[in-house]
């Protein structure tokens, strides 16, 4: 007898889905533009820098607080906080024409950006059936992945033709759709959570920052994104410097592509499981990678943006159903802030890295140096599905 799914698409799934993605779209059009705003108040290049840096680390700082919080809170009120205070400080951007008060004001965005993609997350694994996690959450990160892919190019579009305050109100007005949205949503605490009280927990930073069950998909998640994060800080400039008018055609397919990709990919994850899946996304994301550093036309840049669409456009929710499902209910939300801690680290840290080695070698050459992290983690995989190989028939030759 054929078993019946548990249903997938609710209302409040949907709702939550698109929610998310205007929070993405009002967040991600301000990535690009931020910089050349704060230079032109007179920043020098380490405080540009900063604009990234600080919001990093404020990201990474605040999710282990919140992921605690996971624990024992019901998930509507933290969810609603997160988007306000996204909103607020969106609006208050313009009032920042002192450099130093502007790069305050960018590490409590990130305090909250930390906050609300933490939380965003952990009520989707509570909406999202467990036999349909890796589909569902496939899904769900559609919703970032169409926001990276669209908003930053909008947001550019709008500060190159009209002023910076009305890029601001278009962000806004975003954030109060996604507030409205967000806020329709029935959420699902989990039991465990509800019983709990937050006086039967113990509060530690670093039992918050990491949860032990599910470390290595995080682990794995920093050394990919380490990886990703040349193509993040310098695909603008490599377009530029190859003569590339085209450049978007990379997002366009990597969206089309990873659109396609994901809902197959959660379903191959629900069926057969994370690992060869990871493998073969890291090995096309890999083939993208090098496709992109020998690009000198369109045609090149359609298909790396297709390879990523299917590699890493899938790797990346992949990651993330794999931290999930082998964390226990009641732990979510530190396993989700773990995981987006992980890919702020990585793109952070590889901001930092190829951005001092950009200076000495060709942009082609820094993509194709910067795949090989994607190497360190394919073998890396590997080696643990056979640790674990191993520990299998050592625990079946002891019970026999």
């Amino acid at each position: 007898m054929t078993k019946t799914k548990e249903p997938l698409w609710t209302r409040s799934f949907i709702m939550l889905m698109v929610g998310n993605l205007f929070v993405f779209m009002s967040f991600q059009m301000l990535i690009p533009t931020l910089p050349p705003y704060i230079k032109s108040l007179g920043a020098s290049g380490l405080e540009i820098g900063l604009v990234t840096t600080l919001f990093s680390i404020g990201a990474v700082l605040s999710r282990p607080f919140i992921g605690f919080m996971l624990e024992y809170k019901d998930r509507k009120p933290l969810v609603i906080i997160g988007v306000v205070s996204l909103l607020l400080i969106t609006v208050i951007y313009p009032l920042s024409s002192i450099v130093v008060i502007f790069l305050m004001f960018r590490f409590v965005h990130g305090l909250a950006w930390g906050w609300s993609t933490t939380v965003n997350g952990t009520a989707a694994v509570d909406v999202v059936p467990k036999s349909r996690l890796g589909e569902g959450m496939g899904y769900y990160g559609l919703s970032i992945t169409i926001g990276m892919i669209i908003a930053p190019s909008l947001g550019i579009y709008l500060f190159q033709v009209t002023t910076f305050t009305n890029l601001i109100i278009t962000s806004s007005v975003l954030g109060v759709i996604a507030i409205v949205l967000l806020a329709l949503v029935r959420y699902q605490t989990p039991a465990v959570v509800k019983e709990t009280k937050k006086d039967d927990l113990k509060f530690s930073y670093m039992g918050s920052l990491i949860e032990k069950s599910s470390w290595f998909p995080a682990f794995i998640t920093i050394m990919v994104t380490f990886g990703y994060g040349s193509i993040v800080t310098f695909i603008v400039i490599f377009g530029e410097e190859r003569g590339i008018q085209h450049i978007f055609l990379f997002y366009l397919f990597n969206a089309i592509m990873a659109s396609i990709s994901r809902p197959v990919a959660g379903k191959w994850f629900d069926d057969h499981g994370p690992k060869g899946l990871v493998l073969f996304c890291i090995a096309i994301t890999f083939a993208g990678m090098w496709a992109l550093s020998f690009a000198h036309s369109d045609a090149l840049i359609i298909v790396s943006g297709i390879l990523f669409g299917v590699g890493f456009g899938s790797l990346i929710p992949t990651l993330q159903s794999w931290t999930l499902s082998m964390t226990p209910d009641n732990r979510r939300g530190v396993a989700n802030g773990m995981f987006f801690s992980s890919i702020d680290l990585g793109i952070g840290l590889s901001g930092l890295v190829f951005g001092v080695l950009a200076q000495f070698v060709d942009i082609g050459v820094l993509f194709q140096i910067s795949s090989f992290f994607l190497v360190l983690a394919f073998i890396v995989a590997v080696m643990q599905g056979r640790k674990q190989q191993k520990r299998r028939r050592l625990g079946q030759a002891r019970q026999a």
